[in-house]
């Protein structure tokens, strides 16, 4: 909150119209360009240094900004209104004014809901006698609405002037830009956020105390046109940037390139975004302490849990309101209650709920709950279980696992060490199904030998019933897994017993959905990993005073390994690249806590001698190397290629059922004698599929492809395009490439954009043209001709480069090329490394709203940057990593991977969505069959195997499941289907890292996905640059200081 008298303390400019600004809290200041006054008699009037209020607040100084001296009433423009529309306008034009009229729709809405804040309520609490709620309270509920008012009412004046003048300009975003970029704008919708939780609580707690107020408050919803609620009403302000957002999108998408509008339009998406995610931290932050307050006036003053919650150090992750169960011993439910759940940075809290008060008054303004804290424990000492890991590693143990909620443990349940959590029997069903299997293949191999053959007794029938139990074993694994979807089960510890044995208690809660569960088992996880050395702190913010830790979704640093396993070699890294797979084996906690699944290709060598490749597999909870081999010279470059989709490929490919011709993943390497190498992906047998020499043998310094070109950047300034073919290997490497002579200097970079390729030579990007292979345009991106582009990442609309020299990072415009900004990285580290002058970027990279910028002293910055279709502008101060390396940060990448569609499926989309997706899918098929189409796409989508048709027909009659491979015809609709691509039934190769995995399934391609990220950064040793020692507690880093290191940032999941 700003002090009173911060605004406007210096002479004013002139009365002029439009934005006013206070610089640096100070002179205030006006933009007039392109806004035209509508009304000439409406004065706006900056605040003398005198004065001390505006004149139209009639409140204490605490409410005075600074601002414009407007009273709302006066401000009357007419109706923005379009003319009538022009002849021969183009569909775009078209769509254009129907957007611009939703704004000028959407913005009157807003502003005359701000009006009726202040007339209907704020104004008449204010004068009635006798006040039901008093001055100061009213001043606190409706902070700061006057001042987002006198913004949106100057906002609203200078729309209806462009409105006037849209069909000779056809211009918006500029308004937006000089309209939302000041800093007034933040900081008045700042205050409003951070006090909403505040002024929500005192009109709560004035309708249960005050029945006049809440008697007025009906009244006044009872008489509004639309029956909106106060709090339907203060909530808007909000809202409105997302609002806003959604409709520059929109008018962004109808803008063709070189409309002068456009890059107006992009840069204020930007500044709404920046606006709008600055705004989301702050409630965030301010629903944090709330919830941490109400919390602990739950606990006496007195507990130990009261000081852990009082002193300041405690960060909420992780607040929800979950259901916690209780079953018997026969797996029967004996209780389910709602409970709050409290995932703090180290510790977990679980409390009862209680509402107090009218029901009344929750259709006017929303209740919050008062809490009774049941339990709360250290967070390392919490684990979470899944159905099949109870009688595992726990048992073994020696550890008692209790019921929570039963009052005691059976004696049988002692005796047996054994709780049923959940669906009880499905674990033991599982393993009886697999002893059963067992005896069956011992009778199989009985069978086989056999002398006579009979009928009814044969290594077919033998065969079907191996098959078929191995089909009801598929169904109940599927079964356990769609148990753990919503089950959250915790193992917490209890007090020990009389005999000392530690006791363990399990607590299982239904979360409302699969992404509530995800999200709590991957945010347990990742607090986890937090509460090590090396992550306490992970991150600093370069604030004054330099010791802020990061915000709790910063990544976190989860292991640091050796590059390559051979270390005597003193191999330098060159490159590294993530090969994903899908990984539907793991279990659903698996994929909530593992890295990315895949495989990280690691490639270097030495100079003058040869070159090395390392494999580490992440399927595993840690990285391990899987295979390893040497090259004829060091590897410079790689570049990962994935399946081509189905628009590249064409029909063809559906024809085609030669699996000789399907192109599968590849990484492509680029040597320095000048050789092009491509593999096959791990899970396909890592063979080298091709190889080629560059023209002149020359370094292959950069690799990058699109749709149609493998494109290599040369040592000699040359860039070698290589056409993609339809057969198994992607490339033609045979054929002579098409060469482009860029410069006279090497390719240092190259970036594929949707249309064209940027590549750098010296201080110069020429821009070519992707599939012509014809170069558009070249610019100059640093006036030094000594210097070079080295590094180029893309984000929305905009390209960061580094250089070889210097510590500054330029962006780029990529449709006008345009030179937007530039950041100096040194000053972000300054503190880190004091008198260290000289900085270098020796690293990009962009991912997930986050500039990662690796240095030639070890240290990487984080800067946060927008995530939608804008200018990727840096407005933040980011962050700086207390992890990182003793030498230049040699590379940085992002290994991601999509978690298996079929994890976000209910139940009920278990039952019908496959029925109903299936028929969807194949229901237009033209083909004309006798089959019902369902049955067709289920047939389609199963790999080819033998199903066998025998039945023995004399047991018909007899109890129990028929025992064949052949799947039963379903009861009703809730019959789980099954589908060897739906679930997780892979052939394992040797190594159980391995997986050799069919063609995913199509019909999951269109369901929500979630992401999982890793970031990995690659250089010389490993370095904290805080007071821990290398490596952490209990986790010394295993290597050297000159032996090549990766550091593996994991990324919470985005749900």
């Amino acid at each position: 909150m700003l002090p009173s008298g911060a605004w406007g303390k210096r002479k004013p400019r002139g009365r002029r119209l439009g934005w006013v600004r206070s610089d640096a809290r100070g002179t205030m200041w006006a933009r007039q360009e392109g806004l035209h006054h509508p009304h000439p008699h409406t004065v706006v009037r900056c605040p003398s240094s005198s004065s001390s209020s505006v004149s139209c607040s009639g409140d204490s100084e605490e409410e005075d900004m600074g601002l414009l001296e407007v009273s709302v009433t006066d401000i009357k423009p007419p109706a923005p209104e379009l003319g009538p529309m022009p002849d021969g306008l183009s569909p775009q034009q078209v769509v254009r004014r129907h957007i611009l009229g939703s704004i000028v729709q959407s913005e009157g809405s807003y502003v005359e809901s701000l009006k009726r804040v202040l007339q209907d309520y704020r104004n008449p609490l204010m004068e009635m006698e006798p006040k039901v709620l008093s001055a100061r309270k009213c001043q606190a509920v409706f902070f700061r609405v006057k001042e987002i008012l006198h913004c949106h009412s100057m906002f609203q004046i200078a729309l209806s002037s462009r409105v006037a003048e849209w069909d000779a300009t056809e211009k918006i975003g500029d308004l937006f830009v000089a309209s939302f970029s000041k800093s007034m704008v933040l900081d008045v919708y700042s205050d409003y956020v951070n006090n909403f939780t505040n002024a929500m609580s005192i009109i709560k707690k004035a309708c249960l105390t005050k029945p006049a107020f809440l008697e007025f408050l009906k009244r006044r919803q009872v008489c509004s046109p639309d029956r909106v609620t106060l709090y339907g009403l203060m909530v808007k302000p909000i809202q409105r940037f997302p609002q806003f957002i959604l409709l520059l999108q929109d008018m962004l998408k109808n803008t063709p390139r070189g409309h002068p509008d456009r890059l107006s339009l992009q840069l204020a998406l930007t500044e709404l975004e920046t606006l709008a995610e600055k705004l989301n931290e702050q409630k965030r932050l301010a629903d944090q302490v709330a919830e941490i307050q109400q919390l602990t006036k739950s606990v006496s003053d007195r507990s130990s849990l009261n000081k852990l919650l009082t002193s300041g150090q405690r960060q909420l992750l992780l607040c929800e309101t979950l259901t916690e169960t209780v079953y018997g011993d026969r797996g029967q439910l004996i209780k389910s209650k709602e409970r709050r759940v409290f995932l703090l940075n180290d510790m977990l809290v679980c409390a009862n709920i209680n509402f107090k008060g009218q029901l009344e008054i929750s259709s006017l303004v929303p209740l919050g709950p008062k809490y009774v804290v049941k339990w709360n424990t250290a967070l390392p000492q919490v684990q979470v279980v899944e159905v099949g890991q109870e009688s595992g590693s726990y048992d073994k143990d020696n550890v008692l696992i209790q019921h929570a909620g039963a009052k005691k443990a059976s004696a049988v349940g002692q005796a047996q060490n054994k709780v049923y959590f959940g669906p009880p029997r499905l674990f033991q069903e599982l393993q009886d199904l697999q002893k059963d299997l067992a005896v069956v293949e011992q009778i199989t191999f009985l069978i086989s030998t056999l002398h006579g053959t009979y009928q009814n007794l044969n290594m077919t029938v033998a065969q079907d019933w191996c098959l078929a139990l191995q089909r009801l074993m598929r169904v109940k694994e599927e079964e356990i897994h769609s148990a753990n979807k919503c089950r959250l089960r915790l193992l917490l510890p209890g007090k020990p017993d009389k005999s000392g044995r530690p006791i363990s208690f399990m607590v299982v809660f239904i979360t409302p959905n699969p992404l509530s569960k995800i999200s709590w088992v991957n945010r347990l996880h990742l607090a986890k990993i937090g509460l090590r050395e090396e992550n306490q702190p992970g991150w600093l913010c370069p604030d004054e005073d330099k010791k802020s830790k990061g915000p709790f979704w910063c990544p976190i640093l989860a292991c640091c390994i050796p590059a390559f396993s051979s270390r005597g070699l003193s191999l330098q890294l060159g490159a590294l690249v993530h090969s994903p797979v899908s990984c539907p084996l793991l279990g659903f906690s698996a994929v909530s806590t593992s890295l990315p699944q895949g495989y990280l290709w690691v490639g270097g060598g030495q100079e003058g001698a040869g070159g090395q490749v390392e494999i580490f597999s992440l399927n595993r909870p840690s990285p391990r190397t899987v295979k390893s081999f040497p090259l004829a010279a060091p590897v410079l470059c790689m570049e990962y290629i994935p399946e081509p989709e189905e628009g590249e490929s064409g029909d063809e490919s559906r024809m085609a059922p030669d699996p000789s011709t399907t192109v599968h993943p590849t990484i492509c390497l680029g040597l320095q004698d000048g050789s092009i190498l491509v593999y096959g992906s791990v899970d396909t047998g890592t063979q080298c599929l091709a190889t080629c020499r560059s023209p002149g043998l020359q370094p292959v310094l950069c690799l990058c492809h699109s749709p149609f070109h493998l494109f290599a950047g040369l040592q000699d300034g040359t860039l070698a395009a290589f056409p993609r073919t339809s057969g198994g290997v992607p490339w033609d490497l045979e054929s002579p490439p098409v060469c482009l002579t860029v410069g006279t200097g090497p390719i240092r970079t190259l970036l594929s954009l949707e249309d064209a390729v940027w590549a750098s030579c010296g201080p110069r990007v020429t821009v070519v043209d992707a599939t012509s292979l014809q170069t558009q345009q070249s610019f100059e991106a640093h006036q030094d001709e000594t210097v070079s582009v080295t590094h180029m990442v893309k984000a929305g609309s905009g390209v960061w480069m580094a250089f070889s020299s210097g510590s500054s990072i330029r962006l780029f415009h990529t449709e006008t090329l345009e030179h937007l900004q530039e950041i100096n990285i040194a000053t972000r580290t300054t503190f880190l490394l004091p008198g260290q002058k000289h900085l270098c970027v020796t690293s990009l990279l962009i991912c997930q709203g986050l500039l990662w910028v690796g240095t030639d002293q070890g240290v990487i910055v984080l800067l946060p940057v927008p995530r939608l279709e804008g200018i990727p502008k840096i407005t933040g101060k980011g962050m700086v990593s207390l992890n990182g390396h003793c030498g230049p940060v040699a590379f940085l990448a992002v290994a991601t991977s999509i978690l298996a569609p079929d994890i976000l499926r209910s139940d009920q989309e278990e039952a019908e969505g496959p029925q109903a997706e299936e028929d969807k899918l194949d229901g237009p098929a033209p083909e004309p069959t006798p089959t019902p189409a369902s049955h067709v796409g289920r047939e389609l989508t199963r790999k080819k195997g033998v199903l066998l048709q025998y039945r023995l027909r004399s047991t018909a009659h007899l109890p129990g499941p028929l025992l064949s491979v052949r799947e039963p015809t379903p009861a009703d609709a809730s019959a789980l289907e099954h589908s060897e691509e739906d679930g997780s039934i892979y052939e394992m190769a040797d190594d159980p890292d391995v997986w050799v995995r069919s063609r995913p399934c199509t019909r999951d391609a269109h369901r929500k996905e979630i992401c999982s990220v890793a970031i990995i950064s690659g250089g010389q040793g490993y370095r904290n640059f805080g007071s821990a020692p290398p490596g952490g507690s209990g986790r010394p880093a295993p290597c050297g200081e000159t032996d090549s290191a990766l550091l593996i940032w994991q990324v919470p999941l985005t749900l």
